[in-house]
C-alpha cells in the first residue's frame, strides 16, 4: 500500500460552494452551483474533491448556503471512506451562530462563521479551493512549495491573457516570488500597471507576450494561525479575493504557485458550455477524464449501458444508461438515461439527461394526453443549447435560436437565451412543433 506524505497529513481541505450562482442562472435555479451537472454525468464539485482525494487530502469541508439539497444528497452518496480510513467529506452550511444569524456574506466570511469546527481540527495548514472551476492539479507540490519556503500564505497562480485579466485577481511579484501587490479585477487604467514579465516565471518570450498578467486561480493554502488571525482580527473584510488577502499584503509572507496547465473558471453559462464542448475535442481535449492516475470521482449509479440503434455518433460524450434511436449526434455531451427518439438531431449541445426513467405506463398516460414524455422525441433539431434534467421536449420541435437572440427568457415557460445559447431548464415540457 503507498503510504502517504507526511507533509500532506495535516492539511485540510475548504471548499468555497459559492452563492447564489447568479452567472450559471438558471441552471442554479434548483441547485447549488456545486452540484450542476458536469460532462454528462459528473458535478462539479467532483472536481475538486477529486484533486484533493488524488492528492492524499482526504479532510474535506463543503461550504455551502443556497438549494444545497442534491448537493447534500450527491455528496452524501458518492463520498464515504472507509471506518478503517481517515477522512471525510462534509457540507457546512449556513446557520445563526453566536458570531451571526444571516447568511454567509463572502467567501471569507463563510469560513470565519464556522471557525469553530476548523480550530476543533488538527490541520496545520488550510487549502482554500473554489467550486467551480475545472482542472486537475496535485496539490502536493503546491503544499510542499508553502512549506519549503516557509510562507504565511500561498496562492496558486497562472499566467493569462489581457482579454481575460480583468476577470480575476492580478499580482505581482518581487524576485524572491513574494506577492507585493494584489488587486481584485482590475479594469481600465488599473489593469496596465499590473502588467509583468512572465517570462521569469519561466514561460517562453512567446508566451510572455501573450500572456503578461499573472491571476490569482482562487487557491490558496494558509497556515493554521494566519488564517484564525486574519479572520478574527478583520471582521470587516467578508470576502478572500476583494479584501482579506489584498490587506495581508506586505504584513504576511506571501508567495505564489505557478500552475501552467489547463485551468477553466466555468462560472458563466458561456463558460461553462465551452468548458463542456471542449471535451468532445479529438483526440486529446485540454481536459480529460481518461487519466487512471488521477480519475474524477462521481457517484454510482449502477445503470446498464447505453443502447444505441442505428446512430450515427461524431465527437461526442454518451453517459451511461441512454437509450437513442436512429439520431445523429456531432459534437454534444450526452447525459445519463438520456431517452432519444427517432429522426432527432443534436448538434454542438448539451442534454444532460434525466434523473430517473419513466415507467411504461406513465409514458402511455402522457403520449394519450398529448403530453411529451421525458427525454427528446421524434424528428426534432437542437443546436447550440443546454437542455437541463429531465426536460420533455416534444415532436417536431426546433431549438436553434431562429431569430439569433442574444439575450432573452420566457421564464414561465422554463426557456431561457444566454450569449446566444437556448437554455430549457429542468423538469421543463416543451410542446409539440415548438420552434424557437
Amino acid at each position: 500500500m503507498k503510504q502517504r506524505s507526511i507533509f500532506m497529513l495535516n492539511v485540510l481541505t475548504i471548499i468555497l460552494g459559492g452563492g447564489r450562482g447568479k452567472r450559471l442562472y438558471p441552471l442554479t435555479k434548483l441547485r447549488a452551483k456545486p452540484a450542476v451537472p458536469l460532462a454528462g454525468k459528473y458535478r462539479l464539485i467532483d472536481i475538486p474533491i477529486s484533486n484533493s482525494i488524488n492528492s492524499e487530502i482526504k479532510k474535506i469541508y463543503i461550504l455551502t448556503q443556497f438549494n444545497s439539497t442534491s448537493l447534500n444528497r450527491h455528496v452524501g452518496l458518492t463520498y464515504n471512506f472507509s471506518p478503517l480510513q481517515e477522512g471525510f467529506v462534509e457540507i457546512l452550511t449556513a446557520q445563526q451562530t453566536p458570531e451571526g444569524s444571516d447568511w454567509f456574506r463572502g467567501s471569507a466570511d463563510a469560513v470565519r462563521r464556522h471557525l469553530t469546527t476548523f480550530k476543533n481540527s488538527k490541520a496545520e495548514e488550510f487549502l482554500i479551493l473554489s467550486g467551480d472551476h475545472l482542472y486537475r492539479m496535485d496539490y502536493r507540490p503546491f503544499i510542499e512549495h508553502h512549506q519549503k519556503t516557509g510562507a504565511d500564505i500561498t496562492l496558486s497562480v497562472l499566467p493569462i491573457e489581457e482579454a481575460k485579466a480583468s476577470d480575476f485577481g492580478l499580482i505581482k511579484l518581487d524576485q524572491e516570488g513574494n506577492v507585493v501587490e494584489f488587486r481584485e479585477k482590475p479594469t481600465g487604467p488599473a489593469l496596465d500597471p499590473m502588467r509583468v514579465d512572465t517570462s521569469r516565471m519561466g514561460l517562453s518570450p512567446d508566451q510572455a507576450e501573450h500572456f503578461p498578467f499573472i491571476a490569482s486561480m482562487g487557491i490558496y493554502v494558509f497556515k493554521r494561525q494566519v488564517l484564525l488571525d486574519l479572520l478574527t482580527s478583520n471582521q470587516e473584510h467578508h470576502d478572500f479575493g476583494k479584501e482579506l488577502i489584498p490587506s495581508a499584503v506586505g504584513k504576511y509572507s506571501i508567495q505564489a504557485y505557478l500552475f501552467n496547465s489547463y485551468w477553466e473558471d466555468i462560472g458563466t453559462i458561456r463558460s461553462f458550455f465551452n468548458a463542456n464542448i471542449k471535451l468532445v475535442k479529438s483526440p486529446d481535449p485540454a481536459f480529460s477524464f481518461f487519466d487512471a492516475e488521477a480519475p474524477i470521482f462521481t457517484r454510482q449509479r449502477f445503470l446498464p449501458p447505453s443502447k444505441m440503434i442505428q446512430v450515427n455518433v461524431t465527437d461526442s460524450l454518451v453517459s451511461d444508461g441512454c437509450i437513442i434511436r436512429n439520431a445523429s449526434i456531432t459534437r454534444s455531451v450526452i447525459g445519463i438515461r438520456s431517452i432519444i427518439s427517432n429522426n432527432t438531431t443534436i448538434e454542438n449541445s448539451l442534454f444532460m439527461g434525466a434523473d430517473y426513467y419513466q415507467l411504461r405506463q406513465d409514458q402511455q398516460n402522457d403520449e394519450a394526453s398529448g403530453t411529451p414524455p421525458v427525454g427528446i422525441g421524434g424528428n426534432t433539431l437542437i443546436r447550440h443549447a443546454i437542455i437541463d434534467k429531465n426536460a420533455r421536449i416534444g415532436n417536431n420541435v426546433q431549438l436553434i435560436n431562429k431569430d439569433a437572440v442574444q439575450e432573452g427568457s420566457r421564464e414561465s415557460e422554463g426557456i431561457w437565451i444566454k450569449d446566444g445559447i437556448v437554455i430549457v431548464t429542468k423538469n421543463t415540457v416543451i410542446p409539440h412543433d415548438t420552434v424557437i
